[in-house]
């Protein structure tokens, strides 16, 4: 019967209880094991954790490097958790706010060999609910008995990774006409993926020529400048400049993202500029979460692109990497149009890293 979720909805249901700090069970061929975002973590379910065996703590190697801890898995770590460790401990560990006022957190124990598939797992569900990127977890024979006793979702690992790294489908919901202050001849389309993550927008200003390049910008959304007016950074100018030369040619396509903070989401993205008042320019905050320079996914603009017809643009951006992932993608940039706004004094350092660090043309 097709009442039954599939794997796509698994892991989206999954990715609502890592969020809400209930267990995920992962399975793969080599064991399973319990997962429950570090964030999250309740000192009651850390308890029942530790009845079922060694708890660990899964990092990414990003993290790892800051802690000084042995990353012996590739791209992330297992730290074995004492037994006389707190949630509050777990949570500094994860979390680098306190980084520079309590250094010392180790040593490390990091587990070596056996099954690391789990905690890849834990970590790309973390990231995909834009939790900080880390689990605790503890390995299980009898994870389909605990998994039904408990009523927790069970994620079979070497197919739900993967589809995880997949780009989801997107599909154009609806779309109505909004007249904007800077086009007044303007539609709002909302794109939502088949895998349960973010809607994303687009604002189509006239009617432009599918058979020609449009004028385009991939926007990633930023609350704090496009809403509020921050000044941390450059987002907001250049929302309102890409949307004014749109209403000037009298067509355009601006594709409005959910992609808050450079992929991580707003409260780690917080936790970031919280690293920044502490000295760390924006890489090296990203680093300390134990995220990536960027983790941007920049196949879901072309492919909403591709979506309406459109195979051919004129794409204004600063970033070099956003013309090479289209190019990628099949989408043929014919000229990359510059789009240098709002620099101001709170932001001269910001932008200046984006320059030298992710090659900016600023």
């Amino acid at each position: 019967m097709s009442l039954a979720p599939s794997l796509s909805e698994l892991i989206a249901r999954a990715r609502a209880d890592m969020r809400m700090g209930v267990p995920v069970m992962l399975r793969s061929e080599a064991g399973a094991a319990l997962a429950i975002a570090a964030e999250d973590l309740s000192s009651a379910r850390l308890n029942d954790l530790r009845q079922l065996g060694q708890a660990y703590l899964a990092i990414t190697a990003r993290r790892a490097v800051t802690l000084s801890a042995r990353a012996y898995d590739s791209d992330l770590a297992r730290l074995v958790l004492p037994k006389d460790v707190d949630v509050d401990w777990i949570e500094a560990v994860a979390n680098p706010a306190d980084d520079l006022t309590h250094p010392m957190k180790g040593p490390f124990q990091s587990l070596r060999g056996g099954n690391a598939l789990c905690a890849k797992a834990a970590i790309a569900l973390a990231k995909s609910a834009r939790l900080l990127p880390s689990a605790v977890m503890v390995d299980v024979d009898n994870a389909f008995e605990i998994a039904a006793s408990h009523g927790l979702t069970v994620l079979p690992v070497e197919t739900a990774l993967p589809l995880m790294a997949d780009l989801a489908p997107l599909h154009d919901m609806v779309h109505a006409r909004v007249p904007l202050l800077a086009a007044e001849k303007s539609r709002v389309h909302v794109f939502r993926p088949e895998d349960g993550g973010e809607e994303h927008y687009v604002v189509e200003v006239g009617r432009p020529d599918r058979a020609k390049p449009v004028l385009a910008r991939l926007h990633s959304a930023c609350f704090t400048g496009d809403i509020f007016g921050s000044m941390k950074c450059d987002c907001g100018p250049q929302l309102n400049a890409a949307l004014t030369q749109m209403g000037e040619e009298g067509e355009g396509i601006l594709l409005y993202l959910n992609q808050e903070g450079r992929g991580i989401g707003h409260a780690n993205k917080m936790r970031a500029y919280s690293l920044q008042d502490q000295g760390f320019d924006t890489v090296e905050a990203n680093h300390r979460l134990g995220f990536e320079d960027d983790e941007r996914d920049f196949r879901i603009g072309a492919a909403i692109l591709k979506e309406m017809g459109f195979g051919a643009v004129r794409l204004l951006t600063n970033n070099p990497n956003k013309i090479a992932r289209m190019k990628d993608q099949g989408i043929k940039v014919t000229e990359r149009v510059p789009l240098k706004v709002g620099e101001n004094r709170y932001n001269e350092a910001y932008l200046a890293t984006k320059a030298r660090k992710s090659g900016h043309l600023l």
